[in-house]
């Protein structure tokens, strides 16, 4: 999975405004018109996406959930936590 905060070189913190003005500076960078690196068009078509995702709120909320369930440090606390926080009370 492609991290888009790293693509934009941002942090998980970035507003739209952030995002918006990292995406400018990124795709004017990559821009295969203006970078002869043969990796240009690859590197900007991920900074199209990564801008996609990112700007979308309902995108990004997704992003962000998938993104925390696969960066988990440890699964067994996490298993743990979700068990106390939601099955305990039940019984």
């Amino acid at each position: 999975m492609t991290d888009h905060y790293t693509t934009l070189g941002l942090s998980s913190a970035a507003t739209l405004a952030d995002i918006k003005k990292a995406f400018r500076q990124k795709a004017s960078f990559w821009h295969p018109d203006k970078n002869a690196a043969p990796d240009a068009a690859a590197r900007f078509r991920a900074v199209q996406t990564a801008y996609d995702v990112l700007s979308d709120a309902d995108k990004r909320q997704a992003y962000d959930d998938n993104r925390r369930r696969n960066l988990l440090d440890s699964p067994i606390d996490t298993a743990r936590d979700i068990w106390n926080h939601y099955f305990n009370p039940l019984i």
